[in-house]
């Protein structure tokens, strides 16, 4: 593999051999991806799949990190960042059209929209993700889903080849969408939203900004809510109502500020989080009888 990524046109300087994807996660864990490359631009992204295809080597695709848990023995083939940028804002009657590169960040996003008086992203403004990414898992807060603000996703699959879909088309459900079970690249997004006023948009950020603070644990490093919420019961409420709050095994721990997070309070190993998760999982069940699932992904070599 080492005389493929040679020859890729990509600059040697965006090529990361043996890169530790600790840098590269909001838990700051996981072991070493083989091959590590961000990507800027449409032309890397397409040159690295025709290698990849050509040689069968694996790829793994990553936003901002946020929302996975990367294995301590880490991931083999090439890793790709996607680090696409593009805002652009179209005024159309009463909507506001706003065209995003996949790698932006919410919430980046979140404080242009604030200053050109645009609302509707205020709940989401909070998620520490790409927009890609949010997309892709069809990420929510505060009552509201990225399913309700998008309108259409461009993206390419692993052969190169770019694609659009529809928001209908998008098979969006909580906490999935298309992307999670299809293999596509997303590239750009086209979200509708509306004019607002300046200070109830930034009354709302600061609202939701102040219940993130108070109520989880963005003081450590997490994937985020580790856990789906269930049909008919609330998680983390099961998971306090089971006396498991501050539980640890090594340095992964269940939160006390919040019981659906588990966080790294130091050195956590993917594995130390792996064997929480099962203590939760099975506790749970025996307490409750209910199942609970992972929102959180996991990647990397088992």
């Amino acid at each position: 593999m080492e005389e493929q990524i040679k020859n890729l046109k990509i600059s040697k300087s965006k090529i990361f051999y043996q890169e530790s994807m600790k840098k590269h996660t909001t838990f700051k864990i996981g072991g070493l991806a083989e091959y590590f490359i961000p990507i800027e631009n449409l032309q890397d992204l397409k040159e690295v799949l025709e290698i990849a295809n050509q040689n069968n080597i694996p790829i793994t695709i990553v936003g901002n990190g946020s929302n996975l848990l990367v294995l301590d023995k880490g991931i083999k083939g090439i890793t790709l960042m996607i680090k696409l940028q593009k805002i652009e804002v179209q005024e159309k009657n009463e909507v506001i059209e706003i065209t995003v590169g996949a790698g932006e960040k919410l919430g980046k996003l979140a404080q242009i929209c604030l200053q050109k008086q645009i609302t509707g992203l205020e709940e989401l403004s909070g998620i520490p993700g790409t927009i890609g990414g949010a997309v892709r898992m069809n990420a929510g807060a505060h009552g509201k889903e990225m399913k309700d603000i998008v309108k259409k996703v461009r993206c390419i699959d692993y052969q190169g080849k770019e694609k659009e879909f529809t928001n209908e088309e998008l098979q969006f459900e909580y906490r999935s969408s298309k992307f999670k079970k299809e293999k596509y690249i997303i590239t750009e997004i086209t979200l509708n939203l509306q004019k607002g006023k300046k200070e109830k948009i930034k009354a709302k950020m600061e609202e939701y900004a102040t219940y993130r603070r108070e109520n989880q644990p963005i003081e450590y490093p997490s994937a985020g809510s580790t856990f789906k919420r269930g049909t008919d019961f609330i998680t983390a409420k099961l998971i306090d109502e089971a006396g498991l709050k501050g539980y640890r095994i090594g340095d992964a721990e269940v939160s006390t500020k919040h019981s659906g997070f588990v966080i790294n309070k130091g050195n956590a190993t993917a594995k130390e989080v792996l064997a929480l998760v099962e203590h939760i999982k099975n506790t749970v069940y025996e307490k409750f009888q209910k199942k609970i699932e992972l929102e959180i992904e996991i990647i990397g070599e088992k």
